[in-house]
């Protein structure tokens, strides 16, 4: 959600974040509504102003017995109270189609986001690990000899259709050992505190975070009208909707670990074979609530604390600075953290790390008050996965991937496993 004084007071300036985005400006648009939608305010008042006046008038008339004054005057009154009500109902329509186009604007980048069309035009910043050597063809992680006993595509489908799977045994473990590593660090190490949110939402909680209204065929809705969560993003971020909070209380770090459901409306065809791109799955998401003068330290800080869950487990990995055209709706910078998959020969998205600015807070209402009383302000929120837990599976078992089929687990989870460090070839843990 936008600030309209801010684009009415710079709208060359708007434009020109848009401009980042690869969209035209939108400014004329919005400012010709927004005179309109003011001209009937002011037409309202103005009427307002008439029939208190007329309605004044017209009981000094009636009370110097000039009848013929006083029928007139109640006349006007009441032709006024129409007017009154016809502008004020014109301008409530304008006002909605205000924020309508505002709420379907994406954020304003941050003047440091790379200019760029799409994926191709993204800024590597970062690059951790080298990408191990093999003295066999690597497979992709569902043609692991040892995975396949574990990863039952069939019997998901049977259950559920096309992008669901069954996890059984050693990897159904090693995801679960996955998550609760990835807890333990960012609650012990990162000071994030864990929480545990519902996965139905009310819609809106998806509106406050920028899913609805532009993105509702990527989620699913209940019949009774609940969402099922994207991510746990919605829920964390929401805590704080609505509220005036306290400046002594930020930052809040959260983090939590949930099931995540997409329609993936979008990516027909992409990634269907494994696991890589599922309807339902599990994220371990991080998200902060900070002030107007901390968001982008945060941002940077949120990102080290996806890069170490990466580096703790060994696998090799990339940090990127998204360029214009392909950041997020709601974001105003993203790094993506990109893991190496030898399976597949290439570096794919693990985490996605946000900083929101007061976007999503301006669609929540969410304050705080500063410092020593002042005007409230909103609050500034990011996110990022911490990481997402079946990407990491994959890239755990691929990495670790031997010739006989087996996978070598890393270290970080050996204590998870009941001191258990590698995943036969016959899919027990060994």
């Amino acid at each position: 959600m936008h600030d309209i004084r801010a684009i009415r007071e710079n709208p060359a300036a708007f434009d020109a974040a848009l401009g980042l985005r690869n969209l035209p400006p939108a400014s004329p648009q919005i400012l010709s509504l927004d005179a309109e939608r003011r001209s009937r305010i002011s037409a309202a008042e103005a009427a307002q102003a008439e029939q208190n006046k007329a309605s004044k008038e017209a009981g000094a008339a009636k009370g110097r017995g000039d009848e013929a004054e006083f029928e007139r005057l109640r006349a006007l009154v009441s032709a006024k109270k129409d007017e009154i009500a016809r502008m004020q109902a014109e301008a409530a329509a304008l006002d909605g189609q205000l924020r309508e186009m505002l709420m379907g604007i994406p954020n304003l980048p941050v003047e440091s986001v790379p200019p760029g069309q799409d994926e191709n035009d993204n800024v590597e910043i970062n690059r951790w690990g080298q990408p191990r050597t093999f003295d066999f063809t690597p497979r992709e992680h569902y043609q692991i000899e040892g995975v396949k006993p574990g990863m039952d595509f069939e019997t998901a489908a049977k259950l559920s259709g096309a992008r669901f799977v069954v996890l059984k045994g050693g990897v159904a473990r090693i995801q679960r050992a996955l998550a609760q590593f990835m807890l333990d660090l960012h609650t012990a190490e990162h000071g994030l505190e864990e929480t545990w949110t519902p996965v139905l939402v009310l819609s809106d909680m998806m509106v406050g975070t920028g899913q609805l209204p532009k993105f509702g065929e990527d989620s699913y809705q209940t019949r009774e009208g609940w969402w099922l969560i994207p991510t746990s993003e919605v829920t964390l971020t929401n805590t704080v909707h609505g509220d005036l909070v306290d400046h002594a209380s930020l930052p809040r770090r959260m983090v939590a670990h949930s099931q995540c459901f997409r329609s993936e409306a979008g990516s027909a065809g992409r990634d269907t074979a494994g696991m890589l791109r599922q309807h339902q799955f599990e994220k371990v998401e991080m998200v902060s609530i900070t002030d107007a003068e901390n968001g982008m330290a945060e941002h940077a800080r949120m990102t080290r604390c996806a890069e170490t869950v990466l580096e703790r487990l060994g696998l090799p990995y990339r940090t990127i600075v998204l360029c214009g055209g392909d950041m997020g709706f709601g974001a105003r910078i993203t790094h993506d953290l990109e893991v190496w998959l030898p399976g597949q020969d290439r570096y794919r998205e693990i985490s996605s790390v946000s900083y929101c600015g007061d976007f999503q807070a301006r669609r929540m209402n969410a304050r705080y008050r500063p410092d020593g009383g002042g005007k409230p302000e909103f609050v500034h929120t990011l996110n990022g996965s911490g990481l997402a837990v079946g990407r990491t599976l994959i890239a755990v078992l691929e990495n670790g991937q031997q010739a006989d089929g087996s996978v070598e687990l890393p270290e970080a989870l050996h204590p998870y496993l009941g001191g258990k460090t590698r995943l036969a070839a016959d899919g027990t843990l060994a």
